[in-house]
């Protein structure tokens, strides 16, 4: 028989195995479901009304399946072009199971019936339509709004699925409070750069140093682009100064008029008590702000003081000075200045200044 004979032998079946549909018995109602599926796969193209006829029979038939036999059709849908979309959306509507891969893998699937999903359905579906190998902005900004943090896992995991703005704000808002989601967050290649240095404070020592490798790469326009964004977004709620912070800046001052506000200077601040006068010199000296100096000193932050020191140009020295006397309550404190020093002298200037960058936004946002 030659291919075109077969055609018609397939399509000339089609009626007969549509009144088929009406029979009551279960097993002969999953065997025509099985031999509808067949016939549909038999031959290359279908009319639109063929396709939506084979569409109306399956999605009613499989409606009436066990679990089983729904997800088995699903799977075997789940990848091609040509589905009917009236059984697809029913199964990408169906109990987790057989909507996954659907879900997963569906090129009929549109981007309003995945955020119908998004809205109606569980995390399940919700995961299944975060592994998707594309996602667009408006689908991941469902996912975002009504996802759980494994979604969102799931998600930021994935670079084929595209964050706007707002969702990469709300995404890192979550992550800040999740150290669950740092990792996912932190190496999303697309993650905007400003919102990546963002996650530098909470996140832990590996993931700081991807954050450093991303800002030594970035290109000179894109980094422009990124603070710009940066200041934008940026909240100056910091909460209030220190008691001493009027007297303690106009001694630090007094001393930069007298050029004497010295790295060594800070030193005898920091040996003497003078925390404030210390906060509000290293802020001067890094052109940050006082709030970001003062979260950096007040967590013993050494890997963030790396970076200030390193892109202000001081040696080695100074940095484990400060180090050891910020440390000096810690029985260990030499033995981990000491490790502090080779990360020290193996932290990229360049990347240190591009990181101080992203900080001093915050001292350009108040003086705006």
């Amino acid at each position: 028989m030659t291919a075109m004979e077969s055609e018609g032998a397939v399509q000339s079946r089609l009626p007969d195995l549509i009144a088929m549909a009406r029979e009551p018995s279960s097993e002969k109602r999953r065997a025509l479901l099985r031999e509808l599926t067949d016939v549909f796969f038999g031959t290359d193209t279908h009319s639109s009304t063929e396709t939506d006829l084979y569409g109306t029979v399956l999605a009613e038939l499989s409606a009436e399946m066990e679990t089983a036999v729904r997800a088995e059709l699903a799977q075997r849908f789940a990848e091609t072009a040509a589905a009917p979309r009236a059984l697809i959306r029913r199964l990408a509507l169906d109990e987790a199971e057989v909507a996954t891969p659907v879900l997963t893998s569906s090129p009929v699937l549109t981007d309003g019936d995945l955020i119908e999903v998004a809205r109606t359905r569980g995390q399940d579906h919700l995961r299944a339509v975060s592994a998707r190998k594309d996602v667009s902005e408006a689908v991941s900004d469902a996912i975002v709004d009504h996802g759980d943090d494994e979604t969102l896992e799931r998600l930021l995991s994935n670079e084929g699925a595209q964050l706007s703005r707002a969702a990469s704000e709300k995404a890192v808002e979550r992550a800040r409070a999740n150290p669950a989601l740092h990792a996912a967050t932190v190496e999303r290649k697309a993650l905007p750069p400003d919102l990546l240095n963002e996650m530098y404070f909470i996140v832990e020592a590996r993931l700081r140093h991807t954050i450093l490798e991303r800002n030594a790469r970035l290109d000179p326009a894109v980094l422009e682009s990124a603070l710009e964004a940066g200041r934008t977004r940026l909240a100056t709620q910091d909460g209030a100064l220190p008691a001493d912070y009027a007297e303690s800046l106009a001694y630090v001052e007094e001393l930069h008029a007298a050029n004497q506000l010295t790295p060594q200077m800070l030193a005898r601040f920091l040996r003497s008590g003078g925390r404030t006068c210390f906060l509000i010199a290293l802020a001067q000296l890094a052109d940050i702000d006082f709030h970001t100096a003062r979260q950096i000193i007040e967590r013993c932050d050494l890997d963030a003081l790396a970076v200030v020191c390193r892109s202000a140009g001081l040696d080695r020295a100074l940095f484990l000075t400060y180090a050891v006397v910020l440390l000096n309550n810690d029985g260990s404190a030499m033995a981990k200045a000491h490790s502090y020093g080779r990360m020290y002298e193996e932290l990229a200037p360049d990347a240190a200044r591009r990181t101080l960058r992203f900080w001093r936004m915050r001292r350009e946002a108040r003086a705006a």
